[in-house]
């Protein structure tokens, strides 16, 4: 009987894998666009970013899942007169996006002040302008300050993936729940779906520590 479910614990745990990675690509943008918004020169711009990024980072990651899938249908119904009921999987990659976001922000920004003032003296007197250093020169070792914060961020994704199950994706979580409700050993399901969720994070920490020397020996200037 075991054998049977392998095949459905196997597509949940893709389904899984693609969640944490696009939610990890789209939240990279969104964090990129949070430390552009809090580190304007416009009070009224910085203000309020920084309000709604310390809001998100203060609810729990369960009502910002929920407040995307049932508020972005609501919020339509309401502007068009018409219901429109969106993926549930993309509302998933939006809120773990959002949620990763909000933190991730944070290190990118700390990593940012890390950089000493001299690099942005250098590039301008070097006729870079303000963009183009930042792309060219800055971003290159901001990357190298912000990975051990984003590489916790990118393991509490994983976990978090859980989340969206309650929105009816069949995630790995969500996949354990059905199976056990058929074969009632909730033991054996949820334990093979801890398994699975361990495997995926001591992979994921074995390419962590991988990047982690490449950057390290690069930034030596070994090859």
């Amino acid at each position: 009987m075991f054998l049977d479910y392998l095949p459905l614990l196997y597509s949940a745990t893709l389904l899984t894998l693609g969640l944490a990675v696009s939610s990890l690509v789209v939240g990279l943008v969104l964090s990129m666009l949070f430390v552009v918004l809090e580190a304007s020169k416009f009070s009224y711009i910085r203000k309020p970013s920084s309000l709604i990024i310390t809001l998100l980072r203060g609810l729990p990651e369960i009502i910002v899942v929920l407040l995307i899938y049932f508020g972005s249908t609501e919020i339509v119904e309401k502007l068009t007169g018409q219901y429109v009921e969106f993926s549930a999987f993309w509302c998933g990659v939006v809120a773990l996006a959002i949620i990763f976001a909000s933190y991730a922000s944070q290190s990118l920004r700390g990593a940012i002040q890390a950089i000493p003032l001299g690099q942005w003296e250098s590039a301008a007197a070097l006729g870079l302008s303000r963009p183009r250093a930042f792309i060219r020169i800055i971003l290159p070792q901001v990357w190298r300050h912000a990975l051990p914060g984003l590489s916790n961020q990118w393991l509490v994704l994983l976990k978090d993936t859980a989340l969206v199950s309650l929105i009816g994706v069949h995630e790995l979580m969500r996949q354990s729940e059905l199976i056990n409700t058929v074969t009632h050993q909730p033991f054996t399901w949820y334990g093979t779906a801890a398994l699975l969720y361990l495997a995926i994070t001591l992979v994921s920490q074995f390419f962590i520590r991988k990047l982690e020397l490449r950057v390290t020996r690069f930034e030596r200037g070994i090859k």
